[in-house]
């Protein structure tokens, strides 16, 4: 049976990092490791304040079911023990990656999906005022797909600086529900113009009704309002896609059905993450094929990463070696 140990890491962020909620400096995150000496699984979840969450109580979470889990739970059995969040993401990719290391089977064979294959990320630009962004932006104008961190006022400056500073690249807006109701129809009038592609939740999750029935001149993302399936019928008819994360659907497991059933309902599909390393990314791209917009940039934001971690050229990601995860 395996033996359960939960451990926190630190990890420093390349500069300073900064959403409409606050800015930081490096990444803190946990990881729960199963294994009995002859194999061993490891998942990582990065708690998430915005859902109530800590380190402290993301590690109570997963201590309360030390018990069964080192009597031999499976996957299925865990989605019982806990909620959807960051505690049941760690123990499911750790499950995961467990079972691949004991059967000698890929993660992808596991989990009956399509063997991964190098996929384009988003590259991510912190919050900042228009002239710093625009700067960032130049530096990364070969990305082909840039995210942009807003904060409300002032966003459309700042998305037509770095239009101007990056002019061949896709880009996708996230307000982390910084927006308020009045700004949305002329904020998505003036972003059309400006040829994005995406806004992640642009307001509150508790204000998602104010997307009703007004133009969406460009799809709309839930972010913050969708976490598993039990999210989706609340998102009908305000959304027209959802960001899929791992350390909200509480792992892999519900991760992939939730992309099916967002897909039979409609909904397109961005896979994101939160500010993790390579050993959270590797889980996620199992739903690459899934995803019009993929958003697994984590590693390159950060000052060092794992070793091993995953290979990335450019925007590109190559999937995970099996010695980093699955």
């Amino acid at each position: 049976m395996p033996e359960l140990q939960i451990d926190q890491q630190d990890f420093p962020i390349r500069g300073r990092f900064a959403i409409s909620r606050g800015a930081r400096t490096e990444s803190r995150v946990l990881v729960a490791t199963l294994g009995n000496g002859t194999a061993t699984g490891r998942g990582e979840c990065v708690p998430y304040a915005r859902y109530g969450e800590s380190l402290e109580s993301v590690a109570a979470q997963i201590e309360s079911i030390r018990g069964p889990l080192e009597a031999g739970t499976d996957r299925l059995q865990l989605m019982d023990l806990l909620p959807a969040g960051a505690a049941r993401n760690a123990v499911d990719c750790a499950l995961f990656d467990l079972e691949a290391k004991r059967s000698g089977r890929r993660a992808w064979q596991i989990a009956g999906v399509t063997e991964p294959a190098a996929a384009t990320t988003a590259f991510t630009l912190s919050l900042d005022s228009p002239e710093a962004m625009a700067a960032t932006a130049a530096a990364a104008a070969d990305r082909p797909l840039l995210k942009l961190k807003l904060g409300g006022d002032g966003d459309i400056d700042r998305v037509r600086a770095v239009r101007q500073a990056a002019p061949t690249a896709r880009l996708i807006v996230d307000a982390n529900e910084a927006w308020r109701p009045a700004q949305l129809e002329p904020f998505s009038a003036a972003l059309h113009e400006l040829g994005v592609a995406l806004i992640e939740q642009p307001l509150p999750a508790g204000d998602d009704n104010a997307l009703e029935g007004i133009a969406r001149p460009v799809p709309v993302c839930a972010d913050e309002s969708c976490h598993d399936r039990a999210s989706l019928p609340a998102l009908a008819g305000r959304y027209d896609a959802v960001n899929i994360k791992l350390d909200k659907t509480g792992g892999l497991t519900e991760a992939l059905a939730l992309a099916e059933a967002a897909r039979a309902q409609g909904f397109a599909v961005m896979v994101g993450c939160m500010l993790g390393t390579s050993l959270a990314m590797a889980p996620a791209l199992l739903l690459a094929d899934r995803a019009d917009f993929l958003d697994l940039d984590g590693p390159l934001l950060l000052a060092r990463d794992r070793e091993p971690g995953l290979r990335y050229e450019g925007s590109v990601v190559h999937p995970a070696p099996p010695a980093l995860w699955g």
